[in-house]
């Protein structure tokens, strides 16, 4: 059978491909989202809902205001006066409940003089670095086996992003204090602080686990785990 002088396979053959590409076009598409595309307008959290799930239970539309969509204090300093020498002001769907199902959050970073903030990790988030005060070294660290260091100093105006998953940091390279803005692809990006989360676990990871992994005297362990 021909339609307009070519073979009816030939079509049929090209939806084929059609659809094929569809699907790994969608494939594509949830491998590398973050949170969950919202289904509806908005859906603003309802904390104290005994409901368990994979996020957080929506509230009745008809109850949403519109402090649910607000929160106030992104100009407020934060203390750096602790021995890392930085603070994160985070606004996530904890403070904001109407961010539930939006995929989107934001922090305010402080940083005194050669503060730092520590090597971690956000297990949920991409995240997009902006700063608006100072001078930061900024830095990712690529996964096993390269394990290859990237890393770039900033200037007032500078953007840079730490893809998903991978440890990065910052540390204050000028005399004068600085702040930088986060932009994060989750409700609930999540940190995962290596140093707190490896000397710091309760209970104890063992010391003799942790001396073959960094290879240190068990003294040595043990007195870093008392810093944490």
């Amino acid at each position: 059978m021909r339609f307009l002088g070519a073979p009816l396979g030939i079509f049929s053959k090209m939806a084929t491909c059609i659809l094929l590409l569809e699907l790994l076009a969608l494939a594509c598409s949830v491998a590398f989202a973050s949170d969950h595309s919202p289904l509806q307008d908005f859906c603003v959290a309802e904390p104290n809902s005994p409901a368990l799930v994979n996020g957080l239970v929506c509230k009745d539309p008809k109850l949403v205001q519109a402090d649910d969509f607000f929160f106030s204090g992104l100009q407020l300093s934060g203390n750096t006066s602790n021995p890392v020498g930085s603070k994160v002001t985070l606004f996530d769907v904890a403070k904001i409940s109407g961010l539930n199902t939006l995929g989107v959050s934001m922090a305010r970073v402080d940083y005194a003089p050669w503060g730092v903030n520590p090597p971690h990790y956000h297990p949920r988030a991409s995240q997009m670095l902006t700063v608006l005060e100072g001078t930061l070294e900024v830095g990712f660290v690529t996964s096993n086996p390269e394990n290859r260091l990237i890393t770039k100093v900033l200037q007032k105006g500078d953007v840079f992003v730490y893809p998903v998953n991978l440890i990065h940091f910052e540390r204050n390279v000028g005399y004068g204090n600085a702040v930088a803005i986060a932009a994060l692809n989750s409700q609930n990006p999540g940190v995962i602080t290596i140093a707190n989360a490896v000397f710091g676990s309760t209970p104890d990871i063992s010391s003799d686990i942790l001396v073959k992994a960094f290879q240190l005297d068990k003294n040595v362990i043990n007195y870093i785990q008392s810093q944490f």
